[in-house]
């Protein structure tokens, strides 16, 4: 019988561990990377590439029915789990304005901040809920795979668009189209201030899984520049989120992104304060030992919101 991870959210497929053996089923190139570890269970190595570039794939096909993913080396390969989460938490905020109820289907349209090269957000709430979605990204290799996984896919062609940002210092200007509507934008931004910040965090998880690490450190977990350190760290990219946010107020229901430093919150709110959000949320998840969480904010009124439900999910 397997083991529920409960903090997961319910509505996550992966509140259980790992099925190798199904995995495997779904992904028979999976099996030379799946070994027995030191506590008795099936696992694979985390800090190989490969071998999380392939369970990543088992998972896409085996939950969400995607033949046809892969990602070119060095591009960051997320966690589904935790990706999972963020979408479902986002599902319960959007059904805030619905009378409880997760609005479904392709007339809910999402916007993902930093889509990168694996397409993770729209491919879940996609399959999850049946929303549309626009990605956008800075770097033009990620545009370039996410584009060649939705055409590869039938399950998301026509419902995922995806679009370069040519500024790398705008966030939305240049993306959102004038009178364009969203229901909600989501984004993973770049945790690091710097590139030495980002190689140090990867010794750090290196060191965490048991691995030796030296003076070179290569990028297991992989990532480019724009995926892993922004100049100022996370706080200076949502700060910049906020303020871009301001110009495209009234064509959003609910801005949001992954905050990763909880000592980041604070000033978060004094920025989304200084930018005259009525509404702000904090909704907070949990993966492993691992607590991370996401701050949501809407320049509309309650009412105003209402109004929107009622004009664009019915």
């Amino acid at each position: 019988m397997s083991e529920e991870k409960t903090i997961l959210h319910p509505r996550n497929k992966h509140r259980s561990r790992y099925n190798f053996p199904e995995l495997i089923k779904t992904l028979p190139e999976l099996y030379p990377f799946v070994a027995v570890n030191s506590y008795g269970g099936e696992s694979i190595d985390f800090s190989d590439p490969v071998a999380v570039k392939l369970l990543n794939k088992a998972l896409l096909k085996h939950f969400y029915g995607i033949d046809n993913w892969d990602i070119p080396a060095n591009y960051l390969c997320p966690p589904i789990p935790g990706r999972a989460d963020y979408v479902h938490y986002l599902a319960d905020l959007l059904a805030r304005n619905n009378k409880g109820i997760v609005p479904k289907g392709n007339r809910v349209k999402g916007l993902d901040i930093g889509i990168g090269a694996n397409c993770i957000y729209p491919i879940i709430g996609l399959r999850e809920y049946g929303w549309s979605f626009v990605g956008s990204d800075t770097d033009q290799g990620a545009i370039k795979t996410a584009k060649a996984i939705v055409a590869a896919n039938s399950l998301l062609t026509g419902a995922v668009s995806c679009r370069l940002q040519p500024n790398p210092k705008d966030i939305f200007k240049g993306i959102v189209k004038p009178g364009e509507l969203f229901d909600f934008t989501m984004c993973n931004p770049p945790f690091h201030a710097s590139a030495a910040e980002a190689q140090s965090g990867t010794k750090r998880k290196l060191q965490n899984l048991g691995k030796h690490t030296g003076k070179e450190t290569v990028l297991n977990f992989g990532g480019q520049q724009a995926e892993l350190w922004y100049d100022g760290g996370e706080l200076a990219f949502i700060r910049n989120m906020i303020n871009d946010s301001m110009a495209i107020a009234n064509q959003c229901l609910w801005f949001s992104s992954l905050v990763s430093k909880s000592s980041n919150l604070s000033f978060i709110y004094k920025a989304l304060q200084g930018a005259g959000a009525l509404q702000v949320k904090t909704i907070e998840m949990a993966q492993g030992q691992k607590i991370s969480r996401f701050v949501a904010w809407s320049f509309l009124t309650e009412a105003a919101q209402q109004q929107w439900m009622g004009t664009r999910w019915r």
